[in-house]
């Protein structure tokens, strides 16, 4: 870290950072009542609220959207003529999966080989808990330079668009000059990264139905179609013999040019088993940042145990698709996609490959679930010098790397065309050994201290410049 007030002032901060990381924690806000109570969810947001009422925000609300879910927004005033910048996380967090798998107990912060265990750790609560340690950090040195919208997303992870629809529906509420959105990460612990593009998603159920009712294996297989063996056909299809991604009119061969991921490096990231090879061809970074990936989440069959010998009349599976930005030559800064157009396109690529590989006339019924557009920053605007001196400092002299990001975030894009002017930049916490929506998910406390910090100068450095760009 660097010798300076502030960051002897966010270094003093942690200690506070990790015990309200804990409670964050504790809260079990998966945006699913069919997993865990709502009451969970609703009880982070009011945690999220009280959060920002004690550091002085006004206008702190609960918002109801849509999808069923809250979302929290705050505002801080700055100083006259300050511009606006929003920052973004979200309290919501992905299931724990197998919680025997995990070594310590999800919802309960562990400390660990130096690291800081617990569901929503890294994705996305520790996003927060940046925000509110770099913005306390500034109150000790000279105040908020700038006017600070907060919005605490609640069920970013289900992908059911309850923000963007509330956005859109009440556009002025977070209208900003730059957004800052907190859920993306380094690209490894130590190397202080931008996000420049996110894939989209397009996420779909597909019902595959061949008989009335179940048969018995013994005195119909080998004629009766069997709904399982059509469906795992018909997932087949969605891979060339490499693994890579085959969708009947989806371009799948785009390249990325920037930072790449070494081969070896990804293995070591994704924890591949010896002797197992990677999907798909060209580099790792073309495979994860470039081009459309399709994943089948999950499958409803009977399981192994007391499965009977039947042929099964039905079957179905979860699948997602995720989507690149468009590769046009066009400027990134021209680059906004309005909602409705890349992944609404690969839905319909999506649907039409899956009913078309249906073998022996099975019925096939596709149903959107979820979607979400890709993204693409503006990697020229002001706001990103600002942010490379930011993390040039936090990061001991460090030059800061722009790379893509696999996973998406559907709200970049809803704030993108309501808000065309602004500046969108990507960071957070979720570098790759923080094994984000997988067991054992954790946060590396270094990367949090610096992050704050660099998010502190930030706004530092942007308050400045929008001062002398307007003088």
């Amino acid at each position: 870290m660097p010798d300076s007030p502030l960051a002897h002032t966010v270094a003093a901060l942690q200690p506070r950072a990790r015990t309200e990381l804990a409670e964050l924690v504790a809260f079990k806000s998966v945006a699913d009542p069919a997993q865990f109570p709502r009451s969970e969810c609703e009880a982070a947001a009011e945690w999220v609220a009280g959060a920002l009422r004690s550091e002085g925000f006004t206008d702190v609300a609960l918002l109801d959207t849509p999808d069923g879910t809250q979302s929290v927004y705050g505002f801080l005033p700055g100083p006259a003529g300050a511009p606006t910048v929003l920052l973004y996380a979200h309290y919501d967090v992905q299931p724990p999966l197998d919680e025997a798998a995990w070594i310590s107990p999800p919802f309960e912060l562990t400390e660990r080989d130096g690291r800081w265990y617990g569901r929503g750790a890294a994705d996305c609560k520790g996003g927060l808990i940046m925000h509110l340690t770099a913005l306390r950090a500034l109150k000790e040195h000279g105040g908020v330079p700038v006017n600070v919208k907060v919005i605490v997303e609640g069920s970013e992870e289900q992908g059911t668009g309850g923000l963007e629809q509330y956005a859109q529906a009440h556009p002025e509420l977070l209208t900003a000059d730059t957004i800052v959105i907190g859920d993306t990460g380094n690209f490894r612990v130590g190397l202080p990264t931008v996000t420049a593009t996110l894939r989209g998603m397009t996420l779909v159920r597909v019902q595959v139905d061949t008989l009335e009712g179940n048969l018995h294996s013994g005195q119909f297989g080998g004629a009766a179609p069997d709904a399982l063996a059509a469906l795992i056909r018909i997932l087949d299809s969605l891979r060339a013999e490499d693994g890579s991604t085959v969708v009947d009119g989806l371009e799948t061969d785009a390249c990325w040019d920037g930072l790449q991921y070494a081969e070896e490096e990804f293995r070591k990231d994704a924890k591949v088993l010896d002797g197992v090879g990677l999907t798909g061809s060209g580099t790792v970074a073309d495979r994860i940042w470039a081009r459309p990936a399709v994943t089948v989440l999950g499958i409803d069959c009977p399981p192994v145990v007391g499965a009977t010998p039947s042929v099964q009349a039905g079957a179905r599976a979860l699948v997602s698709l995720r989507i690149p930005p468009g590769t046009d030559a066009v400027k990134a800064s021209e680059m906004r996609i309005p909602p409705g157009t890349d992944a609404v396109k690969a839905s319909e690529l999506l649907t039409a490959h899956l009913e078309k590989a249906a073998p022996w006339g099975a019925r096939v019924t596709v149903e959107q679930i979820g979607q979400g557009q890709p993204f693409r920053a503006d990697t020229d605007s002001p706001a990103y010098a600002s942010m490379a001196e930011a993390m040039r400092e936090a990061y001991d002299g460090t030059e800061m790397q722009t790379s893509g990001m696999g996973g998406s975030i559907p709200l970049c894009n809803t704030l993108a065309a309501l808000y065309p002017q602004a500046e969108i930049l990507l960071i957070g916490l979720s570098e790759p050994e923080a094994q984000i929506h997988a067991v054992n998910e954790s946060v590396s406390p270094e990367e949090l201290e610096r992050l704050s910090l660099a998010e502190a100068l930030f706004l530092q450095r942007y308050a400045r410049q929008y001062e002398a760009a307007g003088s």
